[in-house]
């Protein structure tokens, strides 16, 4: 295979682990050649590895998708539900073949108060508004044009299924398998109790607009953040292109919460523990 692959945090480049990986595949006749961004990938690259953790793989994402080039992330971070693969697994799993590449849905955001420069609107994960000092936000959202209660809280995020398991589940919202279509509208530390997180289709097209003695917000799409007015309209739709994801053969979803979050951790559940 024609692998390009991406290491965002410098202290990686020189790794061993790393260097021992990127090893396996040349010794195993696997092409390989690094990128630093979308100009970057070659013309017959099979695959993007996103040699880091989840914030590796959105970095990635940004550079694959233009290209339709699928992305492998290898688990050289934490958690890594994203980037999952354990690097001593990857290059045996090519080999055989043994991995299916599935697709992600992504939001695309529209805000004229984000700056011409940024040319990627998208986010995998989720995007969020929130406050800039102590005062509180009051976040007015419409889906397909209804409009929601006011969320007077600390900020307000959209996720996808891919970001359930990210700030999403942080602030109280539900884990979604990833290959259900729908996005998740969750309030951050709600003032209003009386509100929870609202699953809506993909479909769905969404209009926020922001109220706080503020003059300023701040907006983010993944892992990048920009400051926007309260008096911006940011509209949240499903992006019109996917992301493509190398999933290898052993990877389970629901094991992955179970080793990487303890899901359900129980003595009563068999642990062996007396």
């Amino acid at each position: 295979m024609k692998l390009a692959y991406y290491i965002k945090k410098e202290r990686l480049r020189s790794d061993a682990r790393v260097e021992a990986l990127l090893a396996r595949f040349r010794a195993s006749g696997h092409a390989l050649y690094p990128v630093g961004g979308p100009s970057g990938l070659q013309d017959g690259t099979d695959a993007l590895l996103g040699l880091g953790g989840d914030g590796t793989f959105l970095s990635a994402a940004r550079i694959a998708v233009p290209a339709g080039v699928p992305v492998l992330g290898v688990n050289f971070g934490r958690l890594g539900f994203l980037s999952e693969s354990d690097p001593g697994a990857v290059v045996d799993a090519l080999d055989r073949g043994d991995y299916l590449v599935e697709e992600r849905e992504l939001l695309q955001i529209r805000c004229d108060a984000l700056p011409e420069a940024d040319d990627w609107p998208f986010a995998l994960n989720e995007m969020s508004v929130s406050r800039l000092s102590a005062s509180m936000l009051g976040v007015d959202v419409s889906v397909d044009g209804s409009a929601l209660p006011t969320y007077w809280a600390d900020g307000l995020l959209v996720a996808t299924s891919s970001g359930s398991t990210a700030y999403s589940l942080s602030v109280g919202g539900p884990i979604c398998l990833p290959e259900t279509q729908l996005f998740i509208v969750s309030p951050i530390s709600p003032h209003n109790l009386n509100v929870r997180p609202l699953i809506v289709p993909e479909t769905s097209s969404l209009r926020i607009t922001l109220r706080s003695r503020d003059e300023r917000a701040i907006l983010t799409m993944d892992n990048r953040n920009y400051t926007v007015p309260v008096g911006a309209v940011i509209e949240v739709n499903a992006a019109p292109m996917r992301l493509k994801r190398l999933r290898l053969g052993e990877s389970n979803f629901i094991n992955a919460l179970r080793t990487r979050l303890l899901w359900g951790e129980d003595l009563r559940n068999g642990s062996g523990l007396e």
